[in-house]
């Protein structure tokens, strides 16, 4: 679908405070310049400016509006930073698998110590695809997805879940791109799979955690070389277009 006006405007100065072309404290365009640069009016010009306030990107004052600190702004200013560019920053995406984990993490940890035998029960009976001796990636990422969310559900924090359910959104379709490269352990996995099912059977919180600090180490590794991979692959493929 084509962006309404006031998306167009909001979507093109994001871009440029990402890239630096204004930075912190400065002042942006008036209304007058926004409207004759984008051939809008002041209505559109008015909220693309509120949907940057609300991004955390700025803030409208009386003399205008001026740029933000960028650790000040909304979690929904990841999936912007993630549009960059042809590839998303490896950086940056290790740093949100970094999060993701230890919210997991904690949402594994919680449901340990909370969680009622039966649904210590449900989230175990959501590793036995993850135990077999099946590799069908399918079905893994599934599994992988569906204990996830029983984790979350167990665990009663809803902060917990936000955050994760905020950060998936923005962060899968540039996953997306990597799919193809990424070559997944299975053997590692089952193993993380077993720890995984010793610990809750035993409400082993200590042994949740190290569970998980390794299962993190193991998917930031494979998205390291997913990352080589397609970097690797894109001059060739730039090549073959220009000839």
């Amino acid at each position: 679908m084509t962006p309404r006006k006031h998306e167009e405007i909001a979507d093109s100065l994001t871009q440029d405070i990402l890239v630096g072309q204004y930075r912190c404290g400065e002042r942006l365009p008036s209304e007058r310049d926004l409207a004759a640069r984008f051939d809008a009016n002041r209505g559109a010009v008015r909220e693309a400016m509120k949907k940057l306030e609300q991004l955390g990107l700025a803030t409208i004052q009386p003399g205008g509006a001026r740029v933000t600190p960028l650790h000040e702004a909304s979690l929904d200013v990841i999936g912007h930073m993630l549009a960059m560019g042809d590839l998303p920053d490896q950086d940056l995406m290790d740093q949100i698998f970094q999060v993701m984990n230890s919210l997991i993490s904690l949402a594994a940890e919680s449901a340990v110590q909370r969680a009622s035998d039966q649904e210590l029960a449900a989230i175990r009976s959501r590793l036995k695809p993850l135990l077999g001796s099946a590799a069908d990636p399918v079905v893994h990422t599934q599994a992988r997805i569906e204990l996830v969310g029983t984790l979350m559900a167990a665990s009663g924090n809803l902060v917990c879940r936000l955050i994760t359910r905020s950060l998936l959104r923005q962060f899968a379709p540039r996953m997306a791109l990597l799919e193809g490269h990424i070559t997944v352990d299975y053997d590692a996995h089952r193993e993380h799979a077993r720890r995984l099912d010793s610990a809750l059977a035993a409400r082993d919180v200590e042994a949740v955690r190290d569970t998980f600090a390794s299962l993190s180490r193991l998917n930031r590794e494979s998205a390291r070389r997913a990352f080589a991979a397609l970097a690797a692959e894109r001059p060739h493929r730039q090549e073959r277009a220009a000839s």
